[in-house]
């Protein structure tokens, strides 16, 4: 049934699909129906950053930036879904065209620059789902917020979403909001950091519930960076990362229809990549943060490999637009069937 519906929704625009399919997938959760259509994956309970996931396999942010379809992206099957990513005001984004497909690569090349509602819009969306699942809400800053600022977008975000995360993710590495990836270095980092989890504690305090805190790093890092990075988030007392954001590399699409479209690489072509990152942190970590891993998972063995690598959570996005709902069963498959030749 998705080939044919993914058949016609590629006959249009990259951005009026999605518009369009994040309509049908929420007026079918407001319906009850998607999970009709959708065999549920089997039980696969994972504990993690002190939360209790039905699976490990959710959605990543960017498919629903606003939260108007949460209830129906849950109905099909996600052990977890992620929102956002969010900034304090609202914001359109980047000049259109901004999404591109290559499907010969199953890939998409997007430099859509945080458009969304704004974070009180976002909230309403939350208070109004009816899921009761674990939510992660992902947080970023407004494009004419100087990076020096930045630190102000992110606290902003944080105390409007905490009452409603069961995570707040804290993206420094979107390729399309000009300076954002060097928060993820140095000092930059270091002070966001702090802020951050000073910021975590008074809201904890005032709500009497910690909610943890993940921070999505790029994949375009040397091993020697991602490695600083771990230990920045260690002595940060972060709760999570989330490897990887999409790439600015062209490795695997060079020559191809909208290959060299400016933005940020998804899907196939950013697996490899991603799953080192995961690798490299895993070994710089040693277990101290639990490594939540997207990027270029297409079909159940890749949830399965990132899971090897370190992993203990996985995210899909390019993958579910190519492949549809059979994905997340299949990727819940996989990683229970490592799971048991393991023991």
């Amino acid at each position: 049934m998705y080939s044919l519906a993914r058949e016609l929704l590629f006959k249009l625009s990259p951005e009026t699909s999605h518009e369009l399919s994040i309509d049908l997938i929420g007026a079918g959760g407001r319906l009850g129906l998607n999970g009709l259509f959708c065999p549920k994956p089997a039980s696969l309970p994972v504990q993690v950053m002190g939360i209790d996931f039905p699976n490990p396999v959710g959605l990543a942010a960017g498919l629903d930036k606003n939260g108007d379809a949460i209830d129906g992206f849950a109905q099909l099957g996600f052990g977890f879904v992620e929102i956002g990513t969010v900034t304090p005001r609202p914001q359109p984004g980047n000049p259109k065209p901004r999404l591109f497909r290559l499907p010969q690569a199953t890939a998409i090349i997007n430099r859509m620059g945080f458009n969304n509602l704004g974070v009180d819009h976002l909230v309403e969306r939350v208070k109004a789902a009816k899921y009761r699942g674990v939510l992660g809400i992902n947080i970023g800053k407004n494009f004419d917020t100087p990076v020096e600022r930045a630190v102000d977008d992110y606290l902003i975000c944080l105390d409007k979403v905490y009452a409603h995360a069961s995570y707040v993710t804290v993206n420094v590495s979107s390729p399309n909001t000009p300076g954002l990836r060097s928060l993820q270095f140095g000092d930059s980092l270091k002070q966001l950091l702090e802020a951050l989890r000073q910021r975590q504690e008074d809201l904890a305090e005032q709500h009497g519930r910690r909610v943890p805190l993940a921070i999505k790093i790029a994949p375009d890092m040397t091993d020697e960076e991602t490695a600083m990075v771990a230990v920045a988030l260690v002595e940060a007392g972060m709760d999570a990362v989330i490897a990887t954001n999409t790439t600015l590399g062209r490795e695997g699409v060079e020559g191809l229809p909208f290959g060299d479209e400016a933005g940020g690489l998804s899907g196939a072509p950013v697996r490899e990549k991603s799953t080192h990152t995961v690798r490299v942190l895993a070994g710089e970590l040693g277990g101290r943060l639990p490594i939540i891993a997207a990027g270029g998972i297409t079909e159940g063995a890749h949830a399965a490999e990132k899971i090897a690598a370190g992993a203990s959570l996985v995210q899909i996005y390019s993958g579910f637009i190519y492949k549809g709902p059979a994905l997340i069963r299949e990727a819940v498959d996989a990683i229970a069937q490592a799971q048991r030749a393991g023991k």
